[in-house]
């Protein structure tokens, strides 16, 4: 995969503060309304009067979701908590203020204004007693009160901090949670999380129009510092983002079209593994049954009932996947043994 120095860059400073715009929330979570409806939402990285995931819940929970809860939590260190809306009148700069937790179990025209929107969420929750209320510890999703949200919650939905995806993902896992997140895509290269494909308990969403995920940054970062920020919009782009799931969707089943024949002399073996090399998911061939290495953009793609994952991406001593091929040291590091699902391949 493409690097992406911006994003790497952020991840290695924990510059975690990235926030998802409503057009990319609403492209994506659109395909997930049977999954969310009437469910308890969990928000556990977003200010709700700054998150775009919590004005997408809110102005959807009545209707057409039907939501049992809506939850969102934000953290002491965050750059932008309360910064539009202090309900609390505190007097300390934004990134030392008091953490707090919003929940949402109705949500109506409550101004009479003859709408449901945001409005109608901020006076719900100045008005509705526990509708805000401060945390007692930093707001961070691994603190025992967030975790106790964690908990309750049917489907997790938020942007979680870039530094800390390993954990994030590991939480989820742990509690057994239903989740559509947005990270890096090259996550699915690490060791702690490939394997979730491999056992079909984590995919890919259907990701970020054109591939292009564009984020707003903190007023007080300096745009400069990134190579694709647009001054009129104030975004940055970056390719390398995208939504990560385990809720079941359509994309998931769709097969992909094989019409490549196999050719000995076009798929060269591996020296450390014993499989071919398919340089592009499009050439994977239709009538070879054995185990091939395909590139890992082919996880985009990746159809349980079609495929299987073999192993992780790495040769039988541990080393990037190598051929010869006359003379010439070829293979990739980022390929993925697979091979035809047996159990319905001939289906």
């Amino acid at each position: 995969m493409a690097k992406n120095r911006a994003l790497q860059a952020a991840a290695r400073t924990q510059q975690d503060e990235f926030y998802t715009q409503t057009g990319d929330i609403e492209r994506e979570l659109g395909y997930y309304w049977e999954h969310f409806y009437g469910k308890k939402i969990l928000c556990n990285c977003d200010d709700p009067f700054e998150s775009k995931f919590f004005e997408y819940f809110a102005t959807r929970f009545h209707l057409p979701l039907r939501l049992a809860k809506l939850t969102a939590t934000c953290y002491a260190g965050s750059p932008i908590a309360q910064q539009q809306i202090s309900l609390f009148e505190e007097d300390t700069p934004a990134p030392m203020r008091t953490p707090y937790c919003a929940t949402l179990t109705e949500l109506r025209d409550f101004n009479g204004d003859g709408r449901t929107d945001m409005n109608d969420a901020i006076w719900a929750m100045k008005n509705i007693p526990g509708a805000l209320r401060k945390l007692k510890g930093d707001g961070d999703f691994r603190s025992p009160e967030c975790v106790e949200l964690l908990e309750d919650a049917d489907v997790v939905v938020t942007n979680p901090p870039f530094s800390l995806l390993r954990e994030y993902i590991a939480l989820l896992m742990r509690y057994n949670k239903k989740f559509v997140i947005v990270g890096n895509i090259n996550a699915v290269t690490y060791k702690d999380i490939f394997p979730l494909f491999m056992q079909n308990r984590m995919w890919f969403g259907y990701g970020f129009m054109g591939g292009n995920a564009r984020f707003s940054i903190p007023s007080a970062e300096d745009p400069s510092k990134y190579k694709d920020y647009n001054h009129e919009t104030g975004l940055v782009k970056f390719r390398n983002c995208c939504w990560f799931t385990n809720l079941e969707i359509k994309k998931r089943r769709e097969k992909i079209f094989l019409y490549r024949r196999y050719d000995p002399a076009k798929y060269p073996k591996y020296d450390n593994y014993d499989a071919i090399e398919v340089s592009r998911v499009d050439d994977i061939p239709c009538d070879y049954d054995g185990v091939m290495g395909v590139p890992i953009t082919f996880l985009q793609r990746y159809n349980p009932e079609q495929f299987e994952i073999v192993a992780f991406r790495k040769g039988s001593d541990g080393k990037d996947l190598v051929y010869t091929y006359n003379d010439v040291g070829g293979g990739g590091q980022n390929y993925v043994p697979i091979r035809p699902n047996p159990n319905t391949a001939a289906a």
